[in-house]
């Protein structure tokens, strides 16, 4: 797994995961209209991944994650669901505030600390 992944391109992968979730394909203009970025932002950014091997994309056609960068996508994903459940249902944070902040907060909390947090969140369902 990278670890020397910036905050921007764990955000970058997050939301090409995000994407295909919902609409099963991904194009450079649906990254910029999820990220409030421009194209020109979005291809570039698409090229250091590219690079690292976490996405597979060419000039003009769908964006996808590689098995690699899936798996990098779905912890960050699962870290952003784990602080803004947090976040919301215990704290009471309103939801927007919420998912805006477990965005920034994703990026710097360890994995000891994600995963007890995890096990907090599922002790108070049992």
């Amino acid at each position: 797994m990278p670890e020397n992944l910036s905050q921007s391109q764990e955000d970058y992968l997050e939301a090409i995961y995000n994407i295909a979730g919902e609409k099963g394909v991904v194009r450079v203009r649906d990254i910029a209209n999820e990220k409030s970025v421009s194209m020109p932002s979005v291809n570039g950014a698409m090229k250091r991944l590219v690079k690292q091997g976490l996405i597979k994309h060419n000039r003009y056609e769908y964006v996808e994650l590689t098995k690699k960068g899936r798996t990098y996508a779905e912890r960050v994903a699962g870290r952003h669901v784990a602080i803004k459940t947090f976040l919301t249902e215990v704290l009471g944070v309103d939801d927007k505030v919420a998912d805006l902040d477990a965005c920034s907060i994703e990026h710097c909390v360890s994995e000891t600390t994600i995963e007890k947090l995890v096990d907090f969140l599922n002790e108070r369902k049992s």
